[in-house]
C-alpha cells in the first residue's frame, strides 16, 4: 500500500482542519504551563501550509514536504514552527523525487524528522515535549512493520503509541521551554507539542484508513 503526492497534499488539508478544530483546546494546554500560543501557532501554520500548497501537483512527495516546512518555519512563530518545520524539512530528503511513498518510506521520514527535531530542540525522550509522541509512534510502527502487520494496523499502533506518550507527559518533569521553569509544578499537565503531534498520527491514521 502506498500514497502518492496528492494524497499527501489531501491530508496536509486534513491537519489543517483539525488543527484549527482544536485550537483552542492546544492553547488551553499551552496556557496551563507554557506561552499559551500552540493552538493559535498551529493553526496558522498549517493554514500557511494548505496556502503554499493549493497549486503542488504531487509529483515530488520530497518538494512538497520541503514547501510545507518551509511556510511552518516562515508562518509560525513560538518554538513549534522551527521544530515542526525541520521535521517536514528533514523528512522530505528520503521522499526525494518520490511520486508515491509506501509505509517503509514513512518510517524512513519520520526516523529524518525525530532526528531533526532533537538536533534543532536538543531534547530527548522524557523531556516532556513532541518527542514523547512522536519517538514512541515511530517505534510501535517499525515493530509493527517487523511483525508484518498491515500498514493500516502499523498506523493505528503508531497514533495509539502517540497517545500513551502524550499521556505520559502529564506524570514528567518539563525540561524544556518556558513550561521548565514550573520544575514539579509542571506534573500533572499534558503537553501541548506532544498533543499536536498525536493530532497529526490520528489524522494521518484516519485518512489513510479511507484511501
Amino acid at each position: 500500500m502506498s500514497i502518492n503526492g496528492m494524497q499527501l497534499i489531501q491530508i496536509l488539508n486534513k491537519i489543517c482542519e483539525v488543527m484549527d478544530e482544536n485550537k483552542a483546546y492546544l492553547t488551553e494546554l499551552d496556557a496551563a504551563i507554557g506561552d499559551g500560543d500552540h493552538g493559535i501557532n498551529m493553526s496558522k501554520g498549517f493554514t500557511a501550509v494548505k496556502e503554499k500548497l493549493k497549486d503542488d501537483n504531487g509529483n515530488n512527495i520530497g518538494d512538497t514536504l520541503k514547501k510545507a516546512g518551509m511556510a511552518l518555519v516562515s508562518n509560525v512563530g513560538g518554538a513549534s514552527g522551527p521544530l515542526y518545520g525541520t521535521a517536514f524539512m528533514k523528512a522530505a530528503a528520503p521522499a526525494s523525487g518520490k511520486e508515491k511513498v509506501d509505509i517503509n518510506d514513512f518510517i524512513r521520514m519520520l526516523e529524518e524528522a525525530l532526528a531533526g527535531i532533537k538536533m534543532r530542540g536538543k531534547g530527548e525522550l522524557g523531556d516532556k515535549t513532541m518527542i514523547d509522541a512522536i519517538e514512541p509512534a515511530l517505534e510501535a510502527l517499525k515493530s509493527s512493520v517487523a511483525d508484518r502487520l498491515s500498514p493500516i494496523e502499523a498506523l493505528e499502533k503508531a497514533k495509539s503509541a502517540a497517545f500513551e506518550g502524550v499521556e505520559n507527559t502529564k506524570k514528567i518533569i518539563a525540561k524544556k521551554g518556558r513550561a521548565s521553569y514550573l520544575g514539579e509544578r509542571s506534573i500533572g499537565h499534558q503537553d501541548a507539542g506532544a498533543t499536536s503531534s498525536y493530532l497529526i498520527f490520528n489524522t494521518i491514521y484516519e485518512e489513510v484508513s479511507k484511501m
